[in-house]
């Protein structure tokens, strides 16, 4: 059953709460492999959406004059979290840097113009 709130969330929390699920099972599956060592910058960028993720999502709902701030650098932390993940070969890797790119897009078509 589909949740009422959630279907009637905006773009960019929808967006974002799946940026979040598929950041946090990546750097899930990270810390699980035999070389963790080599996926530190793949756990580290996924970390950092996740909490400007939920950052983006506060913001919206309670309307802060500071979403379009945090927007900006949500998108942009998306952004390196997709470069990142996209480099590894990893299902997670690959499904991680999806959901990122798709919420750069739709955090940066959300922003408003800062005066």
């Amino acid at each position: 059953m589909t949740n009422p709130v959630y279907s009637q969330a905006s773009a960019s929390i929808r967006a974002c709460t799946e940026c979040i699920i598929a950041c946090q099972t990546c750097a899930a599956e990270c810390l699980q492999e035999e070389m963790v060592g080599m996926m530190r910058e793949c756990i580290r960028r996924c970390l950092d959406c996740v909490e400007l993720c939920r950052l983006c999502i506060s913001y919206e709902i309670r309307g802060s004059a500071l979403l379009d701030n945090v927007m900006a650098l949500c998108a942009q932390a998306c952004e390196r979290c997709a470069e990142e993940c996209g480099a590894h070969e990893d299902q997670h890797c690959q499904h991680c840097a999806k959901a990122c790119e798709q919420c750069a897009e739709i955090c940066r078509a959300s922003e408003m113009p800062i005066d």
